[in-house]
């Protein structure tokens, strides 16, 4: 008994009364109300606004799509659909392709109807634009089995703009084929009117041939220049409908901005060659004008080194001050004393692909050569080669710590050349590029401190 009064006594002295025992229980009651309320109101997980409807049959909803607003909840439905339409279609272009092969070509090239000359002048390069294809769709549909198979249901994960930019390399073979197709359909009909037997051929197979779905076979030359037309839409229904915040916004824009550049190329090669058609004509801007002069000194290049297109890189490419020393005391003398003229400059390495299914493999492949290819600005619509290309094999890139705006690159036994960009941290970037592929490529690096002439020797402080 004692005991327990005393116990009485402790509670009583200890200040905790019913009163507040009471406001503790209101108070946790209030914050199980807020948590709820929160929770009925939570923000959207794509675009964080707080009209989310209040989920009543949890058994009944997928949790991952009841953390989104209905606004999202559509874009999501929106973009799924963009990106399955763009793997689809694809897919049936590809399928075009192969009828063009299976159905006509191999036919024909069998039967004798035509030469093999002929057969190229009509069809062009369709073989590559089918192995394009082919590992395009590949890593497309790679890309959409994986998603699914990680349970994601609305292809988030799903990044056509990285995809896209990688297989960029697939423009320019658009462009050899669309550029050839006057000449190829002019050609086709000489040809069906001159051969008898070829134009049987094709009135059979579009009337007989099921898989033609009763079309000509200049429908089916068609579809490639359809095809790359299509892709700037389908790629703006995938931006319309991808948040700014998803991982492939940037490179759905980037890649859009890149087909739309190369489509304008073909127009202005087009009206250069006096050609009356024209595919679909783009919004100019500023970006787009540099990417297609870009792509027309790229084409410059690749047709100086004579290099096929699928074996070369463009490492870095870009304008740059160049300057032709009178001696080698210019370093004494300062950069100054130089007279430095405008240049744009272009980086090549010709090197094999490492994998079959990527056009611009992350990892290189053994590199066999590289080269500087040097163009004036352009001058009446053309572009001029200052002179023949710099073969890294057969230079030295050094720089000096008094003239660390510049970097010289001496070619062996012939002429040196002093480069600097406005920026002097891009002018580095270009140093270290030129001198690595110099290195790796040089037959001379095995000589005392890599120079030319044993005799000379630098210091130890220059990189």
């Amino acid at each position: 008994a004692t005991w327990t009064k005393s116990a009485d006594v402790e509670r009583a002295d200890s200040g905790i009364g019913q009163m507040p025992a009471r406001k503790w229980k209101n108070r946790a009651s209030e914050q199980l109300s807020s948590l709820q309320a929160w929770e009925a109101h939570r923000p959207c997980t794509d675009c964080g606004e707080r009209d989310l409807p209040v989920e009543t049959d949890l058994q009944n909803c997928n949790q991952r799509r009841a953390d989104l607003c209905e606004k999202c909840r559509k874009r999501r439905t929106e973009r799924k659909e963009s990106v399955l339409e763009f793997v689809n279609t694809e897919a049936s272009y590809g399928e075009d392709l192969r009828i063009i092969k299976e159905e006509f070509y191999l036919p024909m090239q069998a039967a004798g109807l035509l030469s093999q000359e002929q057969l190229l002048g009509i069809f062009s390069n369709i073989q590559e634009l089918i192995d394009l294809n082919e590992n395009f769709l590949e890593i497309l549909q790679e890309e959409i089995d994986q998603a699914f198979d990680q349970g994601d249901d609305d292809l988030m994960t799903v990044c056509i703009g990285e995809v896209f930019l990688e297989f960029v390399n697939m423009l320019p073979a658009f462009q050899t084929y669309c550029l050839q197709q006057s000449s190829s359909v002019n050609m086709l009909n000489t040809l069906e009117k001159e051969k008898e037997l070829l134009r049987i051929f094709l009135d059979v197979s579009q009337n007989d041939n099921t898989a033609l779905r009763r079309m000509n076979l200049r429908s089916f030359l068609i579809a490639p220049l359809q095809r790359v037309t299509k892709y700037p839409l389908l790629l703006s229904r995938i931006i319309k409908a991808t948040t700014e915040y998803h991982p492939d916004h940037s490179s759905l824009r980037e890649a859009k901005s890149r087909i739309e550049s190369h489509l304008e190329h073909i127009n202005r090669k087009t009206k250069q060659e006096g050609n009356t058609w024209t595919l679909r004509s783009f919004r100019q801007d500023s970006k787009k004008k540099r990417e297609v002069i870009n792509i027309e000194m790229r084409e410059t290049a690749l047709k100086t080194v004579g290099w096929l297109r699928e074996e070369t890189r463009f490492v870095m490419e870009g304008s740059l001050q160049l300057a032709q020393p009178p001696d080698g005391q210019w370093v004494k003398k300062g950069s100054k004393t130089l007279k430095f003229q405008n240049m744009q400059v272009l980086l090549l390495v010709n090197m094999k692909r490492v994998s079959e299914s990527s056009l611009e493999s992350a990892e290189p492949g053994p590199i066999k050569d590289a080269v500087l290819v040097l163009i004036r600005d352009k001058n009446n619509g053309k572009f001029h080669l200052l002179r023949e290309p710099l073969r890294l094999s057969n230079c030295i890139v050094s720089t000096d710590p008094d003239c660390d705006d510049t970097f010289e690159l001496i070619e062996i036994r012939r002429e040196a050349f002093v480069f600097r960009d406005s920026d002097r941290a891009r002018t580095h970037h270009w140093f270290r590029q030129i001198r690595r592929y110099s290195r790796e490529l040089g037959s001379w690096k095995k000589r005392r401190n890599a120079l030319p002439n044993i005799m000379i020797s630098t210091p130890q402080t220059r990189p």
